[in-house]
């Protein structure tokens, strides 16, 4: 990418000039421009850069398993050899230590509950199960940490939380946010990962207080809550890629807009038969209403 760049613009600049602030040898810029890169060579520096970019966005936890499918998502033919391949090629690697392990850290123990949906991501009616995860969205601040709160039936954004810290209560503040707008009537079964913020007793007192079922994914297999990925994925694609936020309010404030002003309101599902998520609970409660 550099000798690509010297090159187009090598009859404005000096060639060693462009080497020197660039950091690379001139001679090696000749021995390219006599031997340019394959089309495969720069293909791998091409979704090397997606790559690094996609890591860069999920707070440089994301392994390569995650990362495949952010850039596929991204309209990219890729295999996760291919992404593993590059990836570690770059230097880039999940982050060891994200979630704690159960009994490393002295204290209260861990919980971890069944995996009660198994990848079965419908559901008959509202407020029969909820999915629950966290991400990252960068600004100049630091990284703001948003955890949303899902219903599977209409992939409606119930409740959601945006902190600077990642902690149990960032959870819980957006469970808290469901629990309050929705206010079911039975019992809810509510599906996150193994993160510290849902194993913490914490977490699972409130739930026990709100009649709500936990339900966890299988460590390190971020397929068994694929609802919760697929909407971070959508937000990163519709907005936080578009904007660089200089401060968290800012980016907390586009969140908002994201989720109240277009996501629930307004955008399509296919899931949904083509309506938004507000749009789909009002058709089947009038569709309850009329048969009665």
């Amino acid at each position: 990418m550099k000798y690509a760049f010297i090159r187009e613009h090598r009859g404005e600049f000096s060639i060693r000039a462009m080497c020197r602030v660039l950091r690379v040898h001139f001679s090696g810029f000749y021995a390219w421009v006599k031997e340019p890169l394959s089309h495969r060579a720069q293909e791998d520096i091409r979704q090397t850069e997606l790559i690094r970019q996609a890591w860069a966005d999920s707070g440089k936890v994301y392994g390569y398993r995650k990362l495949t499918d952010d850039l596929r998502d991204q309209g990219e033919r890729i295999s996760e050899n291919r992404v593993a391949r590059l990836a570690s090629l770059a230097g880039i690697a999940a982050q060891v230590g994200y979630r704690r392990r159960p009994g490393r850290y002295g204290g209260k123990p861990a919980i971890v509950a069944e995996n009660r949906l198994e990848q079965r991501f419908e559901a008959s009616a509202p407020d029969q199960v909820w999915v629950t995860d966290i991400t990252y969205i960068k600004t100049h601040e630091g990284w703001l940490y948003l955890c949303v709160v899902i219903d599977l039936f209409s992939r409606r954004v119930v409740g959601w939380s945006a902190q600077s810290r990642m902690t149990t209560d960032l959870a819980l503040q957006a469970l808290l946010m469901a629990v309050w707008r929705r206010k079911p009537d039975g019992r809810v079964t509510v599906h996150s990962d193994q993160g510290s913020q849902f194993t913490s007793r914490e977490w699972q007192t409130f739930l026990c207080q709100h009649n709500l079922e936990p339900s966890m994914s299988r460590r390190g297999n971020c397929h068994d809550n694929a609802v919760a990925e697929s909407f971070f994925q959508l937000l990163k694609r519709e907005r936080i890629r578009r904007h660089t936020y200089p401060t968290r309010d800012e980016a907390r404030r586009d969140v908002f807009d994201y989720i109240e002003m277009f996501y629930n309101p307004k955008r399509k599902h296919t899931n949904n038969g083509m309506l938004s998520p507000v749009d789909f609970e009002i058709r089947q409660r009038k569709s309850n209403q009329a048969g009665v």
